[in-house]
């Protein structure tokens, strides 16, 4: 299993009651992309990787049905906040962009029954 801490100090710079459980789930999404620091990260300056944020993760797992414009809202709102850091940690973004849709849920572990 991989280690989430530093992903959850990463998440709590921005959410300092973040959900360490959601936070492991966002880990299993990205799964493999993580391992490859280029596709670990989220560029805000890259129109094509915000396109694949609004399309692969909001429309597609979260389910998101509004507009692209209002679902590029709530991503860019975001990035804004994560201004400061150079490289945006795509475990943290998606997990701020759950966070924003009251989401987290979907990523916490199915209970057996």
């Amino acid at each position: 299993m991989t280690d989430i801490s530093k992903y959850v100090e990463n998440v709590k710079k921005y959410a300092s009651n973040a959900d360490e459980l959601a936070i492991a789930g966002v880990v299993r999404h990205c799964g493999i992309a993580l391992r490859n620091k280029d596709s670990s990260l989220v560029s805000g300056s890259d129109p094509a990787e915000i396109n694949r944020v609004v399309q692969g993760f909001c429309k597609k797992k979260l389910a998101r049905t509004e507009s692209d414009e209002t679902i590029l809202d709530t991503v860019t709102k975001v990035l804004i906040k994560m201004k400061p850091e150079n490289h945006k940690s795509r475990v943290t973004v998606y997990y701020l962009i759950a966070e924003q849709y009251e989401q987290l849920g979907l990523f916490h572990p199915k209970t057996k029954q």
